[in-house]
């Protein structure tokens, strides 16, 4: 594989990248104008949690991309490290998202 190759993977990679974070803050901003709009903090943080596992998403297709270039093994420890600590973050906010869910629905019916 010629350099050109590699370096066009890691653009492609970090263009990924930059879309999962340009859709975290997306989320976020639009957390806070339901939250000035609403005062439902219950669901701005839900839509918060929403933003982090797509964007967590995006940046794990990013990080998979950049594996093709991957030569030592510590360039592999370290990629394992960074796949072991996104999956922990979303599985994290997956259950956030989800007792935020049950918290909402026990307000609505109360």
């Amino acid at each position: 594989m010629s350099l050109t190759d590699l370096l066009h993977f890691t653009l492609w990679a970090s263009c990924i990248e930059f879309v999962g974070a340009l859709l975290l803050v997306g989320y976020v901003l639009g957390a806070l104008f339901l939250l000035l709009r609403t005062r439902n903090i219950l669901h701005a943080q839900r839509l918060v949690a929403d933003g982090a596992i797509a964007s967590l998403s995006f940046k794990l297709a990013g990080t998979l991309l950049k594996t093709i270039e991957l030569r030592t093994w510590q360039q592999i420890l370290m990629l394992c490290a960074i796949l072991a600590l996104r999956t922990i973050l979303k599985r994290f906010f997956v259950w956030e998202r989800m007792r935020l869910q049950r918290l909402q629905d026990q307000e609505k019916y109360a």
